[in-house]
């Protein structure tokens, strides 16, 4: 999520990585987590419907069959919502922002580092967009942090990007001894 200099998008001709994030939507349920969640709902599910067809309510049980089909389906597009990723890293050749979604698809998109600025635009009532603006173009990042993380990626990226424009330079001769 922050800086990670183990990033997946290589940089041609082994030029120097100045800021890295990779950025995931955080999961906290694991494939087999989810394999028991829907065994324990299915299992309270049938224990119900089994109860309800005792007393001669059956149409209940056709209820619970259909409200676990939804419940699964949503699980399921939730966890296919976690593949998608997002790499934002600043050489000294540019910004580059390389994006997979849920299905796999890569999108690149490239910023001249040296107009590069980060924007964050509030949104009352919801969480702050973070956007990467360039010559016109204007990226929006991190869609999937919270809003104290974005903002953090933001101050990050923001620092990045000033050390960047404002190199410092170690001139030996020039120490005082």
């Amino acid at each position: 999520m922050l800086p990670d200099q183990n990033v997946a998008p290589m940089t041609e001709h082994n030029t120097p990585i100045l800021f890295a994030a990779d950025i995931r939507p955080n999961r906290s349920l694991s494939r087999r987590g989810l394999m028991m969640l829907v065994a324990t709902l299915a299992t309270g599910g049938l224990i119900t419907s089994l109860i309800f067809i005792a007393d001669g309510a059956w149409p209940i049980a056709l209820y619970n069959a259909a409200e676990l089909i939804i419940v699964v389906a949503l699980l399921h597009s939730n966890m296919r919502a976690a593949r998608a990723r997002e790499w934002v890293v600043l050489t000294p050749d540019g910004l580059h922002v390389t994006r997979v979604d849920k299905k796999g698809r890569r999108f690149e998109r490239y910023l001249s580092a040296a107009w590069a600025r980060v924007q964050v635009e509030e949104r009352p009532g919801r969480v702050s967009a973070l956007y990467l603006a360039s010559h016109g173009q204007r990226i929006e990042v991190a869609s999937c942090l919270g809003e104290a993380q974005k903002l953090d990626l933001a101050e990050a990226l923001k620092g990045a990007l000033y050390r960047f424009h404002n190199p410092v330079f170690d001139n030996p001769q020039l120490r005082e001894e």
